[in-house]
């Protein structure tokens, strides 16, 4: 064999003999790769076929190699937690929009330091009676909620005239869950049926604030913003002719004043639209009785308030 055969050999250029009438046989692979690689490029539009054969076909100019793109991630393994997906948040339409706030945020408030994602609860201002005790009793607004053993969320006549507020629950109440309990509710007791009133006939009663402060400490501004939309849900389904604000910081509260409870009594305020009347707090008198008299002063003036605003006569004279 000449050397320039030799040569073409090696480079898988040599032309194929074949005799005559013998079966054809495969390619070698120097030889298809080099076909593949001269071959005519045939584009099949959307929804076409080939064309027909014997059809000429345009070559299609040779492109650049791209360079591989790097392999996938390996899938996890079984068991594994599949890897999060990521989505665009859809917009919401105003009308959609649970997590919008309300207009009168000092009426309307909610329980609001919700997990992300949940739809704000409704304002305190609609609620029910029933509602808004289920409210107060799992209540976390404040720091308060974090030591306490039950909420003091109200008791009495729903539909009294005369509406009691005192100022936060102590040990007694806390663990009772009612307002005025042990020797200070005795004697509030007694201060009521001087007046022919009795708890839970005529009157309802009240804490400015719903849960035990530690100690029986003062509640702080901010405990008493957070619990204040509370008592004025109760003071709008109550509808009551007459408050009766027990102690300092109840009236104070109340009022929003820091004036001292000697300048507060013996005077008409208003609260939501509703008279208030100033006097100590029972477990005040109960240290101080050379001020029972002073209270029972506030008392005649809360009677006689209350007859003025449409009062019936069940307290008498």
């Amino acid at each position: 064999m000449a050397l320039s055969d030799v040569v073409l050999d090696e480079l898988g250029l040599a032309p194929t003999w074949v005799r005559r009438g013998a079966a054809h046989t495969a390619p070698r692979p120097q030889e298809r790769a080099l076909a593949d690689a001269h071959a005519p490029v045939r584009h099949e539009a959307d929804g076409a076929g080939d064309p027909p054969v014997g059809s000429p076909v345009s070559p299609v100019p040779l492109v650049q190699a791209q360079p591989v793109p790097p392999a996938p991630a390996a899938l996890p393994a079984a068991g594994d937690a599949p890897p999060p997906v990521l989505r665009a948040p859809a917009a919401a339409s105003p009308a959609e929009d649970v997590f919008a706030v309300p207009v009168d945020a000092a009426a309307s408030w909610s329980d609001d330091a919700l997990p992300a994602g949940e739809p704000a609860l409704p304002g305190v201002h609609t609620l029910d009676w029933d509602a808004l005790s289920a409210r107060v009793a799992v209540c976390t607004r404040c720091r308060l909620c974090e030591k306490r053993t039950n909420t003091v969320f109200g008791v009495g006549d729903r539909h009294a005239d005369w509406m009691l507020i005192g100022e936060a629950p102590g040990e007694n109440e806390d663990r009772l869950g009612e307002p005025f309990v042990g020797q200070a509710g005795k004697l509030l007791d007694n201060m009521l049926r001087a007046l022919a009133l009795a708890r839970g006939e005529n009157v309802y009663i009240a804490n400015v604030i719903k849960c035990r402060p530690p100690g029986n400490r003062n509640p702080e501004p901010d405990e008493v913003a957070r619990c204040e939309p509370y008592l004025q849900r109760q003071v709008a389904l109550v509808k009551p002719k007459l408050i009766v604000a027990l102690g300092r910081f109840a009236a104070q509260s109340v009022l929003k004043t820091d004036a001292s409870i000697s300048s507060l009594r013996g005077r008409v305020h208003a609260y939501e639209g509703v008279p208030v009347i100033v006097t100590y707090h029972p477990a005040y008198l109960l240290r101080s009785l050379n001020d029972k008299s002073k209270a029972w002063a506030d008392l005649c003036l809360a009677r006689d308030t209350w007859l003025k605003a449409g009062g019936g006569a069940a307290a008498g004279g």
